[in-house]
């Protein structure tokens, strides 16, 4: 690990146990969808608070190039300077009891709207301590379209 990785877990670790989590969350589908809402700005806004009440422990996701992140590489991610804004669509939420799914196609544009990137992913939540947690995510990408 170098340094820099160092420091951000570090911080990331002092920000998990400086405020609680909120808890009282409803277990429904509108529920779901609000959070995937927060976590899209929070990537936007550089915001790993955000994202360390989301993502579990042992939160794991596999991207679309079949490479796996875990949860210190989620929070060190949204943590890094990036100029992209998320529009999110057809957001279809499911909840069975203490289990949850939401499916999305998110796009990734820069510079005012040109899309760099265009997902649809799955992200899998479990309802623990009051409050829904993510703890897998799929993540599959389209296919580049001719501009």
């Amino acid at each position: 690990m170098n340094g820099g990785s160092t420091f951000w877990t570090l911080f990331l670790i002092s920000l998990a146990h400086a405020a609680p989590c909120p808890t009282g969350q409803a277990k429904n589908e509108a529920a779901l969808v609000q959070i995937e809402q927060r976590w899209a700005r929070a990537v936007e806004q550089h915001d790993p608070a955000v994202l360390d009440f989301i993502l579990s422990h042992d939160f794991e996701e596999a991207r679309f190039n079949g490479q796996l992140s875990d949860r210190s590489e989620m929070l060190t991610s949204a943590a890094q300077h990036q100029r992209v804004q998320y529009e999110l669509s057809q957001l279809h939420a499911h909840v069975y009891g203490d289990f949850g799914y939401v499916r999305i196609i998110g796009v990734a544009l820069q510079n005012g709207g040109t899309e760099v990137m265009k997902t649809r992913f799955t992200d899998i939540f479990v309802y623990r301590d009051g409050r829904w947690q993510c703890v897998a995510g799929h993540e599959s990408l389209f296919p580049a379209t001719a501009h």
